[in-house]
């Protein structure tokens, strides 16, 4: 089974899709720290950010990086929605994204992952919160004041890019801890995946 985690940035997708793969022993793929990697790859050999041609051909460097501590710099927190509003960009991305989701069972998060990259997965989540919940969120996780306007810019700029599957099962996480968040996706994985009578 692949189950896609989307939703605004700070709503919780890249902890809540790590714990629900663990729970499960799924694979997991972070879609945006490859967009980050290679926006960190571009800014490291000085690329111009509107270079779509070369950035989508750096594309495949970004893989081996996902890991890399350079990834949640305000450097590259200011770049990454430049680089991955390139058409090119992201083409070059999706085509890795899907060769790793047909491999075999994952949990996928990132922009527009349910309803572009991979529609056709067995459960598709949208997480979200309240704009200054997830300001505090990036506040708390960078130490870094100017996170919040950083995240309300991110909004801003990946609008176009985010895109909502229809059949995504909303959840607010403001309200909740990790573990409720986790708890309900995957009760929600289990139901999808047990047999028919």
């Amino acid at each position: 089974m692949v189950i896609t985690i989307d939703g605004p940035a700070g709503a919780g997708k890249s902890t809540v899709a790590r714990a629900v793969a663990a729970r499960l022993g799924l694979r997991y793929l972070d879609t945006g720290a490859m967009y980050r990697a290679l926006t960190l790859v571009a800014l490291e050999r000085d690329i111009p950010l509107d270079d779509e041609g070369v950035l989508a051909s750096l594309a495949p460097l970004a893989a081996g990086r996902s890991d890399d501590p350079g990834l949640r710099t305000p450097d590259v927190d200011a770049a990454v929605s430049t680089v991955a509003a390139h058409p090119a960009v992201r083409a070059a991305m999706r085509e890795a994204q899907r060769a790793f989701l047909a491999e075999d069972g994952a949990v996928a998060e990132g922009r527009d992952i349910g309803a572009v990259v991979w529609p056709d997965a067995g459960l598709k989540i949208w997480l979200d919160a309240a704009a200054d919940v997830r300001a505090r969120r990036r506040v708390d996780e960078r130490a870094d004041g100017s996170a919040a306007a950083a995240l309300h810019e991110r909004d801003r700029s990946d609008a176009e890019q985010t895109q909502r599957a229809p059949d995504a099962i909303r959840i607010d996480t403001g309200p909740l801890g990790i573990d409720e968040v986790v708890d309900q996706i995957v009760a929600l994985a289990l139901e999808r995946s047990a047999p028919r009578p």
